[in-house]
């Protein structure tokens, strides 16, 4: 087909994503919520912590008590008394005064430092030896230092990490809106594929896209529903598109943009209702011939038949696409990639983004990129291979001993 050559610019596919509308939402508890994506905005309403807290064991003191104090010249503090774990102190320490206290304590009136337990020394148990000064401030947390009351602890579009599980444990959210995870359909198509429980006869192969793209559909926070084999007919594709359309937010079909039959997908997929081809190949390589239409409201991708074409179209394109439905605001924290060296130069043919397997080898505290060389059907070069290297579209290679950003794979 003419159209199917008239590539479009993988930065523009891109954008596409937000013409996409967001999951709705849901509310879940928080111990559910690691993995998912806050779908409003988190004020404190108390400061954190609301009491000046011990970040050390130790003896609670004011500073100005141990200025000058050294092994040579101790300073000598009388001991107040012992803060009790989880209550208020009912004493106050004044000049020339120290309170035993443990990590997490709340500071007796006061006191404003604490002095940590190896720089002391028990005289007695009225009083103790300070070998080393301490400033105002020092070992302690003030009150409101970690967030302030009103402040936006966790904003809408942000993953929820361990760690903002517990920022939101410490402000006693049990349960939390987010994004609901969008339903990705994953079907592949051909006369060669069969299901992995069966012996391929001459010619076929086992499905081995499902899993790929399923386990990926996962890891980009979808919720994979794999809706089997279709073989290369028009009317059986037509059926499988339907029941996927009803059932998930965005299909994936795999095998469907290959000359032979690119050709009747291209057809089937303009033939449903409120269809729109948005692109029809992709400046990418591997991954070219690659279809992405508008089916109402659902993104529907028609991915290559070969297995590492497929991984490397849905790790570069398709996945950005799942967090957008995802809810994940755009622009925050974006996948980090990982400074490396090239083992080897690397040629390119300009007029595509060529992204390749790379195995990350580290030789004297720095670390290497080493290329996996091999055609695109072959799944073990993605096994040995721990992200991709992007080289642009107007570059002609890359030299051995170039610094590259390497995306790693999930």
């Amino acid at each position: 087909m003419e159209t199917f050559f008239k590539v479009t610019d993988l930065e523009s596919v891109l954008a596409l994503r937000r013409t996409f509308p967001v999951a709705a939402t849901e509310e879940i508890a928080l111990g559910e919520a690691v993995g998912r994506v806050l779908a409003e905005a988190v004020r404190s309403d108390v400061d954190l912590p609301d009491f000046r807290r011990a970040t050390m064991d130790g003896y609670a003191v004011r500073g100005a008590s141990t200025f000058g104090a050294s092994e040579g010249n101790p300073a000598y503090l009388a001991l107040r008394g012992a803060v009790p774990m989880g209550q208020d102190p009912d004493f106050a320490v004044g000049p020339g005064e120290a309170a035993r206290i443990a990590t997490g304590g709340m500071l007796p009136a006061g006191a404003d430092s604490v002095i940590m337990i190896e720089h002391t020394e028990a005289v007695d148990e009225t009083l103790i030896e300070v070998y080393k000064s301490v400033a105002p401030g020092q070992n302690m947390v003030e009150v409101g230092e970690d967030v302030a009351r009103g402040q936006e602890i966790l904003s809408a579009g942000r993953p929820i990490r361990p760690q903002e599980a517990g920022l939101l444990a410490a402000f006693g959210r049990g349960r939390v809106s987010v994004f609901r995870r969008p339903v990705v359909a994953v079907v592949s198509t051909g006369d060669e594929v069969v299901p992995v429980d069966q012996v391929p006869g001459p010619g076929r192969i086992r499905d081995i896209n499902t899993y790929t793209l399923a386990g990926l559909v996962a890891s980009a926070g979808g919720v994979a529903l794999p809706l089997g084999i279709v073989r290369d007919d028009p009317q059986d594709l037509r059926t499988k598109c339907v029941l996927a359309l009803a059932q998930a937010d965005m299909v994936l079909i795999s095998g469907g943009s290959s000359v032979g039959t690119r050709d009747f997908t291209i057809e089937v997929l303009s033939g449903l209702p409120a269809a729109e081809i948005l692109v029809h190949g992709i400046a990418i390589s591997p991954g070219k011939p690659t279809i992405l239409a508008r089916v109402g409201q659902h993104p529907f991708w028609g991915l290559p038949g070969h297995v590492v074409s497929a991984m490397v179209v849905f790790e570069v394109v398709v996945r950005p696409f799942i967090e957008h439905q995802a809810g994940r605001a755009a622009g925050l924290r974006p996948r980090p990639r990982l400074p490396a060296r090239l083992t080897r130069n690397l040629a390119s043919a300009q007029g595509r983004t060529e992204f390749v397997r790379v195995r990350l080898i580290e030789q004297n505290g720095e670390l290497w990129a080493q290329p996996v060389l091999g055609k695109s059907g072959l799944i073990h070069t993605m096994v040995q291979a721990d992200g991709l290297v992007r080289i642009g579209q107007n570059t002609e290679g890359l030299e051995k001993g170039s610094p590259v950003a390497v995306l790693p794979f999930h």
